[in-house]
């Protein structure tokens, strides 16, 4: 059955509006600031999350004690040279 030029002409109407629709979500989503609220949710979001806040403590945790470990063995080094130096100093003396 034939649809008459009233139905095809709603139906034109309705899917210009969606269109129309669809095209002003697009346009809002990609604003910048919008991208950067998105971006700032998302990392609070995973940021809250308690397994990310274990991972994170971890890493801390581990920066901390490189650092420390590389503190220690600095500290060593300059120990060790002082203690040579001294050695070659009552030598040569």
């Amino acid at each position: 059955m034939a649809r008459d030029i009233e139905d095809i002409q709603r139906e034109l109407d309705r899917t210009r509006r969606q269109f129309a629709s669809t095209l002003d979500q697009l346009a809002e989503r990609s604003r910048p600031e919008n991208i950067v609220d998105d971006a700032k949710r998302s990392a609070t979001d995973k940021l809250n999350d308690p397994k990310v806040q274990k991972i994170l403590a971890g890493v801390a945790g581990a920066v901390v004690l490189a650092v420390a470990f590389g503190v220690y063995r600095s500290r060593k080094k300059s120990n060790d040279l002082k203690e040579l130096q001294r050695m070659l100093s009552e030598r040569l003396s």
